[in-house]
């Protein structure tokens, strides 16, 4: 597994999104998720990202984070290494629906509850999951640069944020932010004006559903079909494909697929592996 870096911290180069494992769909059987998580493991991969509102009913808030918490306490391996990521700042309340809350006060008791589902002392990346409308965004960064000053968290990000955002969330981080989790995939590239800003400043760029639009390349045409194509002249996967089109764009990038099947994860993380030709690159570039 070939390795990034988060700040100062090394992590694999593809990361475990957990969410699927705990919203709408998720597994019946919790072993399967388990077993997913310790295959990611087995396989290399240091970066698991979560989220207090990874869940479906308002009574399981961070359904999501314990079950990564059991996975790594159960695992027989060493997992001294994996970088835990979770964020706060979403809530669901049972109806399918999500919102925000970013007040200070929600943020820290967020990040008390998860520091206790997790059972650490000290959360190694905590990101602010989405900006409040009705709150100052700079309370609600000033709540992670508490939380960094006391020790209770070791690394801070922020999500779903434009570059105005990102460069507030660094001046009121005191340059400490390390990382930014937008959306980004083939199907939804509105995000790269953060990427570019994330590699002009050297911050990590984490896309969530980086595999947006890949599994419907035959339905969804000519734009997505380069990926089917490339991935028939490699003998991979198109999600393969498009993991190593991420980590060509920038070296700040690093996917986090979300899984829920042993089998998926082992895929995603084959990309790493991947190094695409300029002649790849350039029939994957469209838009």
């Amino acid at each position: 597994m070939k390795n990034r870096r988060i700040g100062a911290v090394e992590v694999s180069a593809i990361g475990l999104g957990g969410m699927p494992m705990s919203i709408e769909g998720r597994p019946d059987d919790e072993s399967r998720s388990i077993r997913t998580i310790h295959t990611a493991l087995d396989a290399g991969v240091t970066l698991i990202d979560t989220a207090n509102a990874y869940h479906i009913h308002a009574d399981e808030v961070g359904h999501n984070e314990s079950l990564i918490a059991r996975a790594l306490a159960s695992y027989g391996g060493d997992s001294s290494d994996v970088l835990v990521a979770t964020k706060g700042g979403m809530f669901r309340p049972g109806d399918g629906s999500w919102g925000s809350d970013g007040r200070p006060e929600s943020l820290r008791a967020a990040c008390e509850a998860s520091l206790k589902r997790l059972g650490v002392e000290s959360i190694g990346l905590y990101q602010h999951h989405r900006p409040d409308p009705s709150v100052p965004y700079a309370d609600s960064i000033g709540v992670l640069r508490d939380l960094l000053d006391e020790g209770k968290i070791q690394m801070a990000g922020i999500s779903n944020a434009n570059p105005a955002q990102i460069r507030e969330a660094q001046e009121v981080l005191g340059g400490r932010l390390v990382s930014v989790q937008n959306q980004f995939s083939p199907a939804f590239r509105s995000s790269e004006p953060e990427l570019m800003l994330c590699d002009e400043l050297g911050i990590a760029f984490l896309p969530w559903a980086p595999l947006g639009g890949i599994a419907q390349a035959a339905q969804l045409g000519s734009r997505f079909q380069p990926f089917a194509d490339v991935a028939a002249s490699r003998g991979v996967s198109p999600q393969q494909i498009c993991l190593a089109w991420h980590l060509a764009q920038s070296p700040v990038v690093i996917p986090i697929p979300g899984a829920s099947r042993p089998e998926s994860i082992l895929d995603s993380v084959a990309a790493a592996a991947l190094t695409l030709d300029d002649d790849e690159l350039a029939a994957l570039t469209f838009g």
